[in-house]
């Protein structure tokens, strides 16, 4: 059986015009498990960087044409996520102060030890394999704005975007549904912002934070006198939304001996305001949503089956969190970034370990609960990264349940559940193995040697 082929540590190009220095590190960082490529100038060095895959340059200071500085900031301009070291036999207080202007990562005596340039290199690596994470998850986040305020590219979020994007010019209406904290409101603003009436107002109402006695004025409207405290007239909420939205969120509270006035408003597009002689005619598009069951409602006799089919002409269903995959870390960048500003903190990201765990928790609260976990992890954070001493005692104590009732068939055995383990940090980290070796403590290698293993079946005594 053919032996897998170990994982490189990292790309590394070395730049020198001493060719035996140069033949001395590519020997030495190869056996060391880097992937090692060579020039002798600057020239050559920047040419090498834009054909291929470059994680690190180690330069030489003092070269023929252009010298290792020069050269660091052509880099820097060019490839801002590529980290350089540079080599000196020359240390002195001006070449620091000058490497930091030229933004090198390190600086090192030449000739180098190479235990000692193994580790600065390992250091740099992964300095740029982070920052390649944050920029993607970045750019993830700009691709997903493109509904207004939503974020997300998992599946199930893909679902929402294909309705939402054949239904926003409709004046259909629509009823969403969803968990408390999913994000049912942004659904109805991003239709509102896509729509055909983006140029008109978008009215919202909580029915159930509204008292019920004067829910049907917030709604309709009163005329002077109409009950004892109106002493002036009131436009309802169906007139004020007049060439825009209507978004009537927690529809599922609202009175019985409301919903048949509701009905016929939405049938005849006029109400009649409380105390009033004459009907008012508006003209809005309807979005309603619930964190409840409409049919469990209906069945229930709670909510009339006729408003119920009047307004979901259009169905939305909102996933909860714990049913977008990665999106947890889309939205947890979003909101770092939103928190790095808010506290004027320099905020790269979520460490490794942080996002592991919050990939690992169930989200009950959903999108809202990440919100404030983060918002908790911002004002807390000391360090360039979140941590997960930074997140809250209920997400650090956390374990994944065991389910003790599985049948004894669908049991498996330690090495299976490892494989399966190792696949899942895989796909939640978009097969960067740097970063699932760290998540699963392990070193490059062995990870590479369990991924053999796990490729072609082979048992592990």
């Amino acid at each position: 059986m053919a032996k897998t082929a170990p994982a490189s540590r990292g790309s590394v190009l070395i730049v020198d015009d001493d060719a035996d220095m140069c033949r001395l590190l590519v020997r030495g960082l190869g056996a060391a498990g880097f992937e090692v490529v060579s020039r002798s100038g600057g020239d050559g060095a920047l040419e090498a960087l834009r054909a291929g895959d470059v994680d690190v340059v180690v330069t030489d200071l003092r070269m023929e044409g252009m010298d290792g500085l020069q050269l660091a900031s052509q880099v820097h301009t060019e490839r801002p996520d590529v980290a350089v070291i540079l080599l000196t036999a020359h240390g002195s207080f001006e070449t620091a102060v000058a490497a930091l202007r030229a933004t090198i990562y390190d600086v090192l005596t030449k000739p180098p030890d190479v235990e000692q340039l193994i580790r600065a290199l390992d250091r740099a690596v992964e300095h740029h394999r982070l920052r390649e994470e944050v920029q993607r998850l970045r750019r993830a986040v700009d691709l997903a704005q493109g509904f207004g305020e939503i974020i997300g590219t998992s599946p199930a979020m893909r679902r929402v975007y294909e309705v939402l994007a054949r239904v926003a010019v409709s004046d259909a209406s629509v009823l969403i549904t969803g968990e408390t904290g999913t994000g049912k409101e942004l659904v109805a603003r991003a239709l509102h912002h896509q729509g055909s009436r983006a140029a008109g107002p978008f009215v919202a109402v909580n029915c159930a934070a509204v008292p019920h006695a004067l829910l049907e004025s917030e709604l309709f409207g009163h005329v002077r006198g109409a009950f004892t405290d109106a002493r002036t007239p009131r436009t309802g909420l169906f007139v004020q939304a007049s060439g825009g939205i209507l978004f009537l969120d927690e529809i599922g509270e609202l009175p019985v001996d409301l919903q048949p006035k509701l009905l016929r408003a939405l049938q005849d597009r006029r109400v009649r305001p409380i105390g009033g002689d004459a009907e008012v005619p508006f003209d809005v598009r309807l979005i309603a949503a619930t964190n409840r069951s409409p049919e469990a409602a209906v069945a229930a006799g709670t909510f009339r089956e006729d408003l119920y089919f009047r307004i979901n002409v259009i169905h939305i269903e909102v996933p909860p969190l714990r049913a977008r995959g990665d999106d947890v870390l889309l939205l947890a960048q979003h909101f770092i970034d939103v928190g790095a500003a808010s506290t004027l903190k320099r905020l790269a990201g979520l460490s490794p370990e942080a996002a592991e765990r919050l990939l690992a928790y169930p989200w009950p609260g959903n999108v809202r609960e990440l919100q404030n976990c983060i918002e908790r992890a911002c004002t807390m954070a000391d360090g360039d990264r979140i941590s997960v001493a930074d997140l809250s005692e209920r997400i650090r104590r956390h374990r994944v349940g065991t389910q003790v009732d599985t049948p004894i068939e669908e049991l498996a055995s330690l090495a299976i559940i490892e494989d399966r383990h190792i696949r899942r940090v895989l796909e939640a980290v978009k097969g960067n193995r740097s970063l699932a070796a760290r998540i699963l403590g392990l070193d490059r290698k062995t990870l590479a040697r369990r991924l053999g293993d796990s490729r072609t079946g082979r048992s592990r005594s």
